[in-house]
């Protein structure tokens, strides 16, 4: 059969990365209908035991012609492809003339499934193809082996190609539009009038304190905070305004 091979990678456009993601192949149910042709020649060329010497050549020529149309019909069957690419989907047939169809990933509009009940017993289907143009040859491909999982090929690279084609254009996936945020309403803001009163005067005595006068003065805060009592006219405690100065501690005589 190699001498009838279809050679569908001489069809790709290789110099623009197109790569071959699936070759169809007619499903073996396609050629049982030849195969039973086939056994009818021979059963027809049977009858040369039986038909009068004379004529003995009918059924021989007869079975012969069955024969060889029916392997016609396989071989017909066997150099019939259908190509998925990255790029399109085309189908080569013929077996002296060849023909191809091609429709490229982007005019397919939808793929529908046909399985009828045998086909749903032996695992293949049909592809009906809606396409922007129809084209001639790529309307209706018969006896797919797993058409569910071949139907989700073509639409994932239909997927991939137009997420691609997006990309590639000016302005397209890879510089996102810019959002506009609204305005934010303007704030009122009321002047503030002078005033000549006089700020009120702070009593700044414990600044002059020492550290052991500042520390009784804490504790004295701390327990009139417990009583519930008035609180202190000085300020809270802070360590970090304590004077640092040295204590002058009287010295006794030796």
């Amino acid at each position: 059969m190699r001498l009838f091979d279809p050679k569908t990678q001489k069809h790709l456009i290789s110099d623009l990365g197109e790569v071959v993601i699936d070759e169809v192949k007619k499903h073996w149910a396609a050629l049982v209908s030849a195969a039973l042709e086939m056994l009818g020649g021979v059963f027809v060329m049977a009858f040369v035991v039986v038909v009068p010497s004379q004529v003995w050549w009918l059924p021989v020529l007869g079975g012969a012609a069955i024969i060889v149309h029916g392997g016609w019909r396989i071989l017909d069957r066997h150099v019939d492809r259908f190509v998925i690419t990255n790029m399109r989907v085309f189908r080569v047939h013929g077996i002296l003339s060849q023909r191809i169809a091609t429709m490229p990933l982007a005019r397919i509009l939808d793929i529908s499934v046909h399985r009828p009940l045998i086909g749903r017993m032996l695992g293949y289907g049909h592809f009906i193809f809606e396409s922007a143009a129809q084209e001639q040859g790529l309307r209706e491909i018969k006896y797919v082996g797993d058409p569910d999982g071949r139907g989700l090929t073509i639409q994932r690279v239909i997927q991939q190609a137009g997420l691609r084609g997006l990309a590639a254009q000016p302005g397209g996936m890879s510089s996102p539009m810019p959002v506009s945020r609204p305005a934010e309403p303007a704030r009122t803001v009321a002047p503030v009038e002078p005033t000549d009163a006089p700020a009120p005067a702070q009593d700044d005595s414990w600044r002059r304190m020492g550290w052991l006068e500042a520390a009784q003065l804490r504790e004295a805060q701390r327990i009139a905070e417990l009583r519930g009592e008035e609180e202190s006219p000085y300020p809270p405690f802070d360590p970090d305004r304590t004077t640092t100065a040295p204590i002058d501690l009287p010295r006794t005589g030796a």
